[in-house]
């Protein structure tokens, strides 16, 4: 069964299953489109583009009821969780009479966290969805049967987020009508500098306003808290970090204890949503002993969206809610134009030279095959550099600028990840958090001694894998930066237009598609580089 599917809100995407393997999914925001887009006409010609048949099944994902489709189009609403609430119906396209089918948006995360998870067919397990609106518990049966268990606290994502913007002077709580969807990952990361776990009383008082238990927190509702300490006081401010560690676990915790009280022991749990892109929180669901296995996928937040609605329309159709998949399942790169010899040296294919680039402190884009599906660079478009000095850190967040509070993720040999961060299993898409074993990878490590690794073998992904050993035969470690290749506030970049413009403007030393090397000449670092080789 071939079966086509897209998501219609932010994070769009196209999905396309086929015989229950993933072939492509194709994000909006990739090829240096803005973060968070929803689908364009480009986009839809760029699904057909990949497509050898006509589908079986056209879906569409459920979305807000206020979005209302045209009159007789089918269409799912945001929530709901019973499989007798999909939308089914008849229509030709390109001359073939096709199943057009929706379910809800809920239902999309549920079943892209089972589908594509290692546990098989008719396993029961209980799903945590939690993201900028939804944050409930929920049992999965053998029967494929999803019951919710109950709404623990609504909107967790956008509740967290909101702490970010009450202390950000450039944030306008008045007009906003709802959080930014890039402040999470930003609080995340100073959740981290965190070195106090008492609140005062007036954090208390914030905490119980953002905790409250009412279904829509709009951000003009925070200007009752505009006395406050922390209201407007910018991000740089030592004792704001310090509440958002606290705000962080407090949020975390009545999650975890409703999962502590209400839950069977010795089950696996499978977490979707936004807020699976949580490292901190991830590690301490996996941490906790209260299940027997924990899967967060890549596309955890919407960005995986179109793919649960494929795997339910294959439940429905097939009885088999499982596909094979590769996290590598994104567009291959384009070579729009011809790499400017007067601007950039090209070098024959070497993973030796790169290695040996990287080596001495140069700072390399890099794009090998097919794009990464989700929100983070797992090693096919990456900015890449040597781990071990923190100057190395601020240099790459101000080639993407962003702020310094941010951290570097490290890229790492699987068989090196237990001695360099503790980690002896496989962590291949950068969703958990390892505390560094050695001071000489400080890159890498944040500012509480902790790494979001990702780990690489010759099975998940040869390129990197070549790499990481040839780097680790120079430097005695198979560890390097990884970051996202991408334009501020952007997708992935995918095209070689952009990725030379790229280059030039923020200063990189030069980039390697699918092994071809070019250097920018007015690198000072490649100059030496140069001098040092001669």
């Amino acid at each position: 069964m071939k079966i086509l599917s897209y998501n219609p809100g932010h994070d769009g995407a196209f999905s396309y299953i086929e015989g229950g393997r993933l072939v492509f999914s194709i994000e909006a925001e990739k090829s240096s489109k803005f973060r968070h887009s929803s689908l364009s006409i480009p986009d839809a010609f760029d699904a057909l583009a990949e497509l050898d048949d006509v589908p079986d099944v056209l879906c569409k994902g459920g979305w807000w009821p206020g979005d209302a489709p045209r009159e007789g189009e089918a269409a799912a609403d945001y929530r709901g969780t019973d499989r007798h609430q999909v939308i089914i119906r008849k229509k030709s396209l390109l001359g073939k009479t096709i199943d057009i089918f929706s379910s809800s948006h809920e239902r999309s995360h549920l079943l892209c966290a089972f589908g594509m998870s290692n546990l098989p067919k008719g396993t029961p397990c209980y799903a945590l969805l939690w993201e900028g609106v939804l944050g409930a518990f929920y049992e999965i049966d053998a029967a494929l049967n999803i019951t919710k268990i109950a709404d623990v606290m609504p909107e967790p994502g956008h509740r967290y987020a909101m702490l970010y913007a009450l202390a950000d002077p450039t944030f306008d709580n008045n007009t906003a009508e709802f959080s930014r969807l890039s402040d999470a990952g930003k609080l995340m990361a100073l959740a981290s500098f965190s070195k106090r776990s008492q609140p005062t009383s007036e954090e208390e008082a914030i905490m119980s306003f953002l905790l409250q238990d009412c279904e829509h927190l709009r951000p003009r509702d925070c200007e009752s808290l505009k006395d406050f300490r922390h209201y407007n006081i910018g991000l740089e401010d030592q004792e704001f970090r310090n509440f958002a560690g606290i705000f962080s676990d407090r949020l975390f915790d009545r999650f975890y204890r409703f999962a502590e009280e209400n839950l069977a022991r010795g089950m696996p749990l499978l977490i979707a949503g936004g807020c699976g892109l949580n490292c901190d929180w991830n590690t301490k669901w996996k941490d906790s002993g209260l299940f027997s296995d924990v899967f967060v996928p890549p596309v955890a937040n919407d960005s995986g969206s179109a793919i649960g609605t494929a795997i339910d329309a294959q439940l429905y159709f097939t009885g088999d809610p499982k596909i094979s998949w590769d996290v590598y399942s994104g567009l291959n790169f384009v070579s729009d134009e011809i790499v400017d010899e007067t601007l950039f040296d090209k070098w024959e294919p070497s993973i030796a030279n790169v290695a040996a680039m990287l080596a001495n402190d140069l700072v390399l884009g890099w794009a090998s095959g097919r794009y990464e599906i989700g929100p983070r660079a797992l090693g096919n478009r990456s900015i890449l550099a040597a781990p071990f000095r923190s100057t190395t850190r601020e240099r790459l967040n101000v080639i993407k600028q962003r702020e310094q509070f941010r951290p570097i993720a490290p890229v790492c040999l699987e068989d090196d990840a237990e001695k360099w961060f503790g980690c002896n299993h496989p962590s291949p898409f950068m969703l958990y958090t390892y505390r560094a074993s050695t001071t000489d990878l400080a890159a890498v490590t944040h500012v509480n001694r902790t790494a979001r690794i990702q780990t690489v073998s010759a099975l998940t992904n040869h390129s990197m894998f070549d790499l990481l050993t040839e780097f680790k035969v120079l430097t005695g470690y198979g560890v390097l930066c990884n970051t996202s290749l991408n334009f501020n506030g952007k997708g992935f970049i995918n095209t070689m237009s952009d990725l030379s413009a790229y280059t030039l403007q923020h200063q990189l030393d030069g980039f390697v598609v699918d092994g071809q090397i070019y250097m920018r000449k007015s690198s000072v670092g490649y100059q030496e580089y140069l001098r040092d080789r001669s």
